[in-house]
């Protein structure tokens, strides 16, 4: 049990809900649809989690063959301000780069297996979907696509959590394909794609210096960045506006609007790190649950920690209420 719970850790299973939101979202707006099956349904949520878990540790693994991920203490050393501790489980010879790989393996083979499951229900349609996430999952930052080393690596996770995600879950549900799935499966995959790239920001510098190629290194000067996370979060609102005002979504989706004051106070900080970095901020209410910030400002993490929780928060709130709205439409039907 030991071993299972320091592999979860290691997995960062903190940054799970950047999948299983965008999963149960799919889940609950496939309740109102003909064919709707528990089973699939299930091992379909399973995969994401297992299938997620499995790819960061890859993702740490070709990191680390890259370059010891230390290099980020180093810089911290040198006035680099750098979020330490990336694959501090192998710098600190806690496990080894074999049992790394084993470890990520498991994870993808028992969501590969979920997947199994669901083949034998809806057939080869699953399967298509199941291998270009495999694809596009390794590729991150494993050979020889390499997303994150070439500034493609954010575009490749939204699509990911995204239309992927949502779609094969969906599909898996109640075997069948739904426009209206796909219409919100867009903004929230752009709400994704924005954690990493909100991360990517904040490790603008030493991602530089080791020659890892995110969005926000090929952009390079700070007035694009900062147009960019505008762009992501204010798009996303504007696509479920353009959703329901065509009829593709039902008038209820608008309380998502409920979470513009998370989606500006995001940009602000955002905003406020690319001017000022060294400046501290509090959490408020609005910014969604923000648990053990006292630890994160004993390990002087806290600036950055505010803004990745915030982005996640954002997209787990945006989903829950989606969410609700769906299980209220079957409840009152």
């Amino acid at each position: 049990m030991k071993q299972i719970l320091f592999w979860f850790e290691n997995a960062r299973y903190i940054a799970l809900p950047q999948s299983v939101m965008p999963a149960i979202l799919a889940v609950c707006m496939a309740i109102n649809a003909l064919g709707f099956s528990v089973i699939p349904t299930i091992f379909a949520v399973l995969g994401v989690i297992f299938g997620h878990l499995g790819v960061n540790l890859l993702d740490d693994y070709f990191d680390f063959k890259v370059k010891d991920t230390s290099f980020r203490l180093h810089m911290t050393h040198q006035g680099f301000r750098a979020r330490i501790a990336k694959c501090d489980y192998l710098t600190s010879g806690a496990t080894t780069m074999r049992h790394l790989l084993i470890a990520s393996i498991v994870f993808c083979s028992i969501s590969l297996a979920c997947g199994f499951v669901i083949f034998l229900e809806r057939g080869m349609p699953i399967v298509y979907i199941a291998l270009l996430t495999a694809l596009l999952g390794i590729s991150y930052s494993g050979g020889p696509l390499k997303f994150s080393y070439r500034g493609l690596g954010e575009l490749q996770i939204g699509f990911v959590f995204g239309p992927l995600l949502m779609t094969g879950v969906y599909y898996a549900a109640c075997g069948v394909f739904s426009w209206s799935v796909l219409f919100v499966s867009v903004p929230v995959g752009l709400l994704v794609a924005n954690i990493v790239y909100t991360h990517a920001i904040m490790d603008y510098e030493p991602d530089k210096q080791v020659g890892k190629m995110t969005f926000a290194v090929l952009l390079r000067k700070k007035k694009y960045m900062l147009l960019t996370t505008f762009c992501i979060l204010f798009f996303s609102f504007g696509s479920i506006l353009a959703g329901v005002l065509y009829k593709y979504l039902p008038v209820k989706y608008l309380f998502v609007f409920l979470t513009l004051p998370m989606a500006i106070s995001l940009y602000n900080l955002v905003k406020a790190y690319i001017k000022n970095p060294e400046h501290t901020y509090t959490p408020r209410f609005w910014m969604g649950p923000m648990t053990d910030w006292d630890k994160y400002q004993a390990v002087g993490i806290d600036w950055f920690m505010i803004r990745w929780l915030l982005a996640r928060n954002l997209v787990s709130f945006f989903c829950l209420i989606i969410i609700l709205i769906n299980l209220s439409m079957k409840l009152f039907a």
